[in-house]
């Protein structure tokens, strides 16, 4: 006859059992987090803001750590992760709940912003890639909410494709607040010139500013990039398609190259 534990036995393990089941839980997430955000949303869809808001936020506050995050800025409320999908990518993910880029949250006066935060994160892709990419050569990139992973804004911080940042380059000198068409891989997009990337020319608000009244933010997808080799000189060009837009599209993603060739010593 099979020994039967008693009773106290079976609590014990069974509280063992939830232990190390929770243990695991942690660990699984943090393992997805740094395997890239499309991994791990086939986890959980939330599971980027698990790893920010229950991991780095944390960390970086009582232990003056932000791991598994490479940066916890508290004052301008963001994190920065290494995806490791891409040689050197990285996203920049704010450390308030904010879905993404339909949220409200990310238009009104003295929001965050993000994208500034975004461009200053171009270091780590540096400092992966041990070289200095030019403007024109880094990318900021957010998609649209039928294109995301994760329900937790986050904006790509990766290397431009060659062939999209010579077919930007006829737009580096347009007057700031002009917006023009033109087809990249196939898709439509518009381009305009600013000269700064927060207040009101944050990226965010430049785009809502110019939507039709049938549109919303939540199928855009926008993408920044150098207008020039000089940032302070030249500006960004800020890059915006949509869903809803005849021979648009609701992700820019593709325009980057996370496998960073222009960075691959020749």
């Amino acid at each position: 006859m099979p020994h039967v534990p008693h009773a106290p036995a079976v609590v014990s393990a069974r509280r063992r059992y939830a232990s190390l089941a929770a243990a695991l839980g942690a660990s699984l997430i943090t393992a997805l987090a740094a395997s890239g955000c499309v991994r791990l949303s086939a986890f959980d869809a939330n599971g980027l803001w698990k790893v920010v808001g229950g991991q780095c936020v944390p960390n970086a506050r009582d232990k003056g750590n932000p791991g598994p995050c490479t940066k916890v800025d508290f004052d301008k409320r963001y994190a920065v992760l290494k995806d490791i999908n891409g040689r050197a990518q990285y996203l920049l993910i704010p450390t308030d709940r904010v879905s993404g880029i339909e949220s409200p949250d990310i238009l009104y006066a003295g929001s965050p912003e993000y994208w500034s935060g975004a461009w200053a994160a171009g270091r780590y892709v540096n400092e992966k890639l041990k070289t200095t990419l030019a403007p024109t050569q880094l990318g900021l990139e957010i998609n649209s909410s039928q294109q995301r992973s994760q329900n937790q804004l986050h904006i790509h911080v990766d290397c431009m494709r060659n062939d999209i940042a010579d077919a930007l380059a006829p737009y580096r000198h347009d007057a700031p607040g002009s917006w023009r068409w033109t087809t990249l891989d196939g898709k439509r997009y518009r381009i305009t010139r600013v000269t700064s990337l927060t207040d009101r020319s944050n990226p965010f608000r430049v785009v809502e500013r110019d939507l039709g009244p049938q549109q919303g933010m939540a199928t855009q997808t926008i993408l920044v990039t150098g207008a020039g080799p000089d940032t302070a000189r030249d500006g960004w060009l800020i890059v915006n398609s949509a869903q809803d837009v005849e021979g648009g599209t609701g992700t820019a993603e593709g325009l980057l190259d996370h496998a960073c060739a222009l960075a691959k010593a020749p």
